[in-house]
């Protein structure tokens, strides 16, 4: 099909390690779902899939995603050097480079994002608060941070097209 665009490497290898990660675009949407449907009677989970998809599409996003990714694994196979290694396997508080990371992809969508992604890293709902659990033996302390920035800016995203300022994203 002509409209149809090819998706990049970048793009396939972000949403597969997201997959292998355990998650999945409906966990994604479902903190869409959360964060927006409050202020949206008729929010579909076909919208927030729509959107969590379209902010997947961005290169800034795959970037993080894969970035992330790759220091939680290194983490897991304790590849990484001291103290470095530590601050990473117990998700120092005070480490913050994690949300750094995440607010790249916030940005995104303009400065709504940011209040959508604090509220939802402190409530830490659904496939976010399976991501937090350390007793797992996983790391996951950059994923948590990417997902639930994934999901704010979707929501940011989804109330920019609901207010008409729906941009043409190529």
């Amino acid at each position: 099909m002509a409209n149809e665009k090819k998706v990049s490497s970048l793009e396939k290898t972000a949403r597969e390690w997201l997959t292998e990660r355990g998650v999945t675009i409906d966990d994604i949407a479902d903190l869409v779902y959360y964060l927006q449907s409050k202020y949206h009677d008729d929010l579909s989970m076909d919208e927030c899939r729509f959107n969590v998809n379209k902010v997947l599409t961005k290169r800034e996003v795959q970037n993080a995603v894969i970035t992330g990714i790759e220091m939680d694994r290194l983490a897991e196979k304790k590849m990484l050097t001291e103290p470095l290694q530590s601050t990473i396997e117990v998700d120092e508080s005070l480490y913050g480079i994690d949300e750094i990371i995440a607010f790249s992809i916030v940005n995104v969508y303009g400065s709504i994002g940011f209040t959508n992604y604090g509220y939802i890293d402190k409530q830490k709902p659904g496939i976010l608060q399976k991501l937090n659990d350390k007793s797992s033996g996983e790391c996951h302390t950059f994923l948590d941070d990417i997902v639930g920035a994934i999901a704010a800016a979707a929501s940011s995203r989804l109330a920019h097209s609901i207010e008409g300022d729906d941009e043409d994203d190529e």
